[in-house]
């Protein structure tokens, strides 16, 4: 911007600089291939952060299951023991232990059938009869079931004896 002032019949021009926004300036001199190229390129940064938040939110998933985990191992005990207490106690199917542990994982997280059901690559149908110990699922979605709900396959399994482990004792 030019400003313009009369000093004794003599005109005398001053040069304001502008502010420029960062990046603008620099975008117009490039041609349209690197134009292509810093949009790839700020493109491929976006995923890479949002990739970093991904994995920081498993990771303190993780380690709040993991937390979860170590609790788990005392209070589910007591809550058995006091379904032990009744007279009846009722003899438990394989496929029923895994449904009652599958839930069980699912809720503590908060997770819904269809969020976990999306994860696993499973039916909501098909996950819900699971967890309600109609269906016997197999080794391999079990497996992705126990991934999508943060656990290890081994892990899940173990859960699973421990449930059967409190019911018979």
């Amino acid at each position: 911007m030019d400003t313009m002032t009369r000093t004794s019949e003599r005109m005398e021009t001053t040069t304001i600089p502008q502010r420029v926004q960062p990046g603008t300036a620099r975008m117009r001199d490039l041609t349209p291939a690197q134009r292509r190229a810093v949009l790839f390129a700020q493109q491929q940064v976006l995923r890479a952060r949002a990739a970093k938040k991904a994995k920081d939110e498993r990771q303190a998933e993780l380690e709040r299951m993991r937390m979860a985990e170590d609790s788990f191992e005392t209070k589910p005990r007591a809550a058995v023991r006091s379904v032990q207490s009744t007279p009846e106690a009722k003899d438990v199917s394989l496929r029923e232990a895994i449904g009652h542990v599958l839930r069980d994982l699912r809720t503590r997280d908060g997770k819904t059938l269809r969020e976990v059901s999306e994860k696993a690559g499973v039916s909501l149908g098909y996950l819900s009869e699971v967890e309600r110990g109609q269906k016997e699922a197999s080794s391999e979605l079990l497996s992705s079931i126990a991934e999508s709900l943060g656990v290890s396959t081994a892990q899940m399994l173990r859960l699973v004896a421990d449930y059967l482990d409190s019911l018979e004792a």
